[in-house]
């Protein structure tokens, strides 16, 4: 069902002479390079902006009052102890992972930060970070460092389904929270 368009042969003759002493255009590939940056520059120095502004609050001088006796947990002043209760026996499952294997102590507290910036971002209520065992540095530093953060609601030793005593789950304050 190809209809051809069909002139009459008046209307031809029109269009040569009206296109008569024109020369046909050579297409150009030119590309014209932006002249400001890309956006996704601007992307990546603000994340790192935000890392940077998040490990912020981390001191490893300051050593904050969590309990030592069972598992490990901290409940911010003010919070709900029915969070960390629901925390304790998984009713929050994770969106974010953090794997602190193998990672310094100053990569780690970046880290920790970047992870909770993102969470704020992402409107992420539920983090799981994975320190291992390894020679307990990370296990030990990681509760300090958390605890010492103003969005970190609680956090709690994972469940085992979530890497038990080598991972914690963390809440962490966002926009959304606030206006439950």
């Amino acid at each position: 069902m190809n209809k051809k368009l069909t002139l009459q042969p008046s209307d031809l003759a029109l269009f040569k002479e009206m296109v008569k002493g024109t020369k046909k255009l050579q297409q150009d590939k030119i590309i014209h390079s932006p002249k400001r940056k890309k956006v996704m520059h601007y992307a990546v120095e603000r994340l790192q902006q935000e890392q940077v502004d998040a490990s912020y609050y981390f001191s490893d001088e300051f050593q904050p009052n969590l309990a030592t006796d069972g598992p490990t947990r901290y409940l911010r002043e003010g919070a709900n102890a029915y969070e960390l209760k629901k925390l304790r026996r998984g009713d929050y499952a994770p969106e974010f992972f953090l794997d602190l294997h193998g990672l310094t102590q100053l990569i780690a507290k970046q880290e920790i930060g970047a992870l909770i910036a993102a969470c704020r971002r992402e409107h992420v209520y539920c983090a799981c970070i994975m320190h291992g065992h390894g020679k307990h540095i990370l296990k030990q530093q990681t509760p300090l460092w958390l605890a010492q953060h103003p969005d970190v609601i609680a956090f709690h030793q994972a469940p085992k389904e979530w890497g038990g005593d080598a991972a914690l789950l963390l809440l962490v304050e966002n926009d959304d929270i606030a206006r439950r």
